[in-house]
């Protein structure tokens, strides 16, 4: 069955293809959820019209979307963490911290959108992938540093320092 796509379909098409699908999928979930209508002559000349107007509108969004991934490549992120010995940090920094730092910078981005496969749980330097748009893609430096305890003025192997040793706190 071949149907026009009214929207993009991941692993079928793009908007306005032409694609040929089978029967069942076209009639029971594509064209029911308006993602496709029957391929007609009119259809076909209606879907032309709107693919103009729609690659003018895509050409703006690009240049939007391309310019935020640069905005977005050149920002860094550096999150304060306690850690264990072996810079293993206790909790993690997860999509959703990502978000909220991106957020307080003024990027509205989608969590869903932060590509990360599992939160980071070590100290160091990591490059997060951000998905702008289909094509777009942006990374965002996260720096995790350990985060300095107060009142631990406590020398190699938990001996005391001079100034402790002295009384001098």
């Amino acid at each position: 069955m071949k149907v026009i796509l009214k929207q993009d379909v991941e692993k079928v098409g793009r908007r306005g293809d032409v694609v040929n699908v089978a029967p069942g999928f076209g009639r029971n979930y594509l064209i029911p959820r308006k993602m496709a209508i029957a391929v007609t002559p009119t259809n076909i000349k209606m879907i032309e019209i709107e693919r103009q107007a729609l690659k003018k509108k895509l050409e703006i969004e690009r240049k939007s979307f391309q310019s935020l991934a640069q905005k977005l490549n050149q920002v860094s992120l550096t999150f304060t963490r306690r850690a264990g010995e072996k810079d293993v940090i206790f909790g993690s920094v997860s999509a959703g911290d990502v978000k909220d730092a991106l957020d307080g910078l003024g990027y509205d981005i989608d969590k869903k959108k932060i590509l990360l496969d599992e939160p980071i749980k070590r100290l160091g330097n990591f490059s997060v992938p951000i998905k702008i748009s289909a094509d777009d893609r942006a990374e965002v430096k996260i720096v995790v540093t350990r985060e300095e305890a107060e009142g631990t003025d406590v020398g190699i192997a938990g001996e005391k320092t001079e100034d402790q040793a002295a009384g001098k706190t």
